[in-house]
């Protein structure tokens, strides 16, 4: 089994390599992204293990299927840089639901915490010794609300998190979860109660620009917005909007809409293009991180380990049951069971 491996970086090399130590697969490590430009570097090799800001666009698809590709090999939960209804028929894709939700659900509360006790602040004032306390008020934490939109895995490891420091937590979820802890709101009630507002859900069509200027209007003055799982489940020009009309107290994102071509890249010696982005960092009560959530020595040796057994159940048993399909429109929660191939 040949695996084209796109997007590679350092932290990614380790984990990989020691998940094929004695199996039957050879990974070649590529620095560049999947895109239309670069796809002919996938010709040779039986599946491509790709990231987030990977693109696997019908151009790509089409490409990938003529080289002979069998198998895209998400190393992420997420795939809304993947057409995945195109793919069906042509090429399969597996992913890997999960790997850590603790390292995600603990960066969240670390840039809640950072936020709202302005440690980011404090960090940049005592380096330069100064030791003022001007502007550094926050508030508890304890008794506030919480909403989360979303609760997979992540969502519930968070929510117990927020319980630990005494929080009401209420949640959305089109399909909720059974014995979670959550007080189940409608999207609007959440939006109208919520203190903070947590999102841990994927980006598929019906989410996209989920936080709007309408859903802002919804909620308290003051409200802190957090988004560790997708960028475009923000509509970026109305959190700003909403920021400077002081309606939003306050952001913390580790993801960003149009972070394809900045993520995960080393910039500080270039002009910063995106406009957009530089006005949400050089706001002080905005916290932006890289897509670093998921960095956890844990979830790293899990997408590995994950990933390569995706690969090998696929090749050698025929089946895979992280496999996402189209066949029923569901995706993910598909009506099928996954005792044999989608297609």
């Amino acid at each position: 089994m040949r695996v084209a491996f796109f997007d590679t970086k350092p932290y990614d090399i380790p984990g990989f390599e020691r998940s094929i130590e004695n199996k039957d697969i050879t990974i070649k490590f590529y620095e560049a992204k999947l895109c239309p430009d670069t796809v002919q570097l996938a010709e040779g090799y039986d599946a491509v293990c790709i990231f987030v800001n990977d693109t696997v666009n019908k151009e790509v698809i089409d490409k990938l299927h003529g080289y002979g590709v069998k198998l895209i090999a998400l190393r992420c939960a997420g795939y809304n840089n993947v057409d995945i209804k195109y793919c069906y028929g042509k090429i399969h894709v597996v992913h890997v639901p999960e790997y850590s939700p603790y390292a995600v659900a603990e960066h969240t509360m670390a840039m809640l915490l950072a936020l709202v006790r302005r440690i980011h602040k404090a960090y940049n004032r005592t380096r330069e010794f100064n030791f003022s306390l001007n502007g550094f008020t926050g508030f508890d934490l304890h008794g506030k609300t919480v909403g989360i939109i979303g609760t997979g895995k992540i969502g519930c490891v968070f929510g117990d998190i927020c319980r630990g420091f005494g929080m009401r937590t209420v949640a959305y979820d089109p399909f909720p979860r059974g014995n979670a802890g959550f007080e189940y709101l409608s999207l609007n009630e959440l939006f109208e109660q919520s203190d903070i507002i947590s999102l841990h859900c994927p980006l598929i069509a019906e989410t996209k620009h989920m936080i709007d200027e309408q859903a802002i209007a919804r909620m308290k003055k003051g409200v802190i917005i957090i988004n560790t799982s997708r960028g475009g489940l923000i509509d970026t020009e109305s959190l700003i909007k909403g920021i400077k009309e002081r309606k939003i107290g306050g952001a913390c994102l580790d993801v960003y809409e149009e972070e394809g071509d900045i993520f995960f890249n080393d910039l500080s010696g270039h002009i910063m293009d995106d406009d957009t982005l530089a006005r949400l960092i050089s706001m002080p009560n905005v916290i932006v991180t890289g897509h670093q959530a998921f960095l956890t020595e844990e979830a790293l040796n899990n997408i590995a380990q994950t990933t390569v057994n995706n690969i090998i159940s696929f090749f050698i048993n025929g089946t895979c049951e992280n496999e996402l399909c189209y066949r029923c429109g569901k995706v993910e929660r598909c009506k099928y069971t996954r005792d044999k191939k989608c297609f």
